[in-house]
């Protein structure tokens, strides 16, 4: 598979976001070598009464779990929405070696919009790309937005 449809994947794991009332942003870890997705994650912080529970955290660990290591070295994070200070935090500690979103996030996303945490001087700088899918992905939280303002 390529990025793209990672990308739709991740797409299809927001719209389940969606339908449980939580922001629809979407997230798979795939491994690099095998192209097998190992971890997979949508929005539930509203379902969880958890403020971690982002898509991008509950893939990584998720895909954690999977391999039997913290270290996802390895691997790729898809998620939909450019990640936040929480979520580039977990990803630099995680090792993920590269992260492709979706729409940018002009109020909180942090590689790039609002602040590049990943051009910090951590211990670990991913591979990032920004913008695939985007107009797609940025529709799909507008829709879900558009929907919250007419209620």
């Amino acid at each position: 598979m390529d990025d793209f449809a990672y990308m739709r994947q991740a797409m299809e794991l927001a719209e389940q976001a969606a339908a449980l009332g939580e922001i629809p942003v979407g997230a798979l870890v795939v491994q690099d070598a095998t192209g097998e997705v190992l971890g997979r994650g949508y929005n539930r912080r509203e379902v969880d009464h958890d403020p971690t529970a982002h898509a991008e955290v509950l893939a990584i660990r998720q895909a954690a779990l999977a391999i039997g290591s913290w270290r996802l070295s390895g691997c790729t994070l898809y998620v939909t929405l450019e990640p936040c200070p929480m979520c580039c935090g977990t990803i630099i500690n995680a090792r993920v070696r590269r992260v492709v979103f979706g729409a940018y996030d002009s109020k909180a996303g942090s590689a790039d919009s609002v602040i590049n945490l990943f051009a910090l001087p951590y211990n670990h700088k991913p591979a990032v790309t920004g913008g695939l899918l985007e107009d797609a992905c940025k529709e799909q939280l507008q829709r879900f937005f558009s929907g919250l303002r007419e209620k």
